[in-house]
């Protein structure tokens, strides 16, 4: 018995399953652990980006108002560690780089999601109307979306 069940928790974590935050963890701290987690050890953040993303949120408590909401029921995936927080692009087409999904870029101009503001607040139909067919696609660009309109909450949230 003891072994099927550690065959589950292998399987989960093969598919990308992570425990969601502990309660009132706040985002980018949940972020910085899912990163650590990362399956292929190469991905992890090397252990200076650790104290230094530990510093910046230290120097900046600002970023630790924002809390991982428990009632979403999404447990995030692996986020692409390539992607640092999305205010380090000035352009749509470097955030899409980025994050591995240059060849949308013509896809996106033609659909007009040529803003953050307007990328920020796409949906997956949107994703599947500017022609992202492929599934790990549509589902890497939807959480890196998802990322960035939280982050732009965090800085409105902080403006007010």
């Amino acid at each position: 018995m003891a072994l099927l069940d550690g065959a589950q928790v292998i399987n989960a974590i093969e598919q990308d399953y992570r425990l969601p935050p502990p309660m009132d963890c706040p985002s980018a701290l949940h972020q910085l652990m899912l990163d650590c987690w990362q399956k292929d050890r190469n991905n992890r953040p090397k252990f200076s980006q650790i104290v230094n993303n530990l510093d910046k949120m230290i120097r900046n408590p600002n970023t630790l108002k924002a809390m991982t909401p428990l009632s979403s029921g999404v447990h995030l995936p692996l986020l692409d560690r390539s992607v640092p927080d999305f205010s380090s692009f000035s352009t749509v087409d470097e955030w899409l780089d980025a994050i591995k999904m240059g060849q949308y870029k013509d896809s996106f101009a033609s659909a007009a999601f040529t803003t953050f503001d307007l990328v920020s607040q796409m949906t997956m139909e949107d994703i599947l109307r500017v022609g992202v067919t492929l599934a790990g696609h549509q589902k890497k660009i939807l959480n890196s979306v998802q990322m960035m309109r939280a982050e732009m909450n965090q800085i409105q949230s902080v403006e007010v």
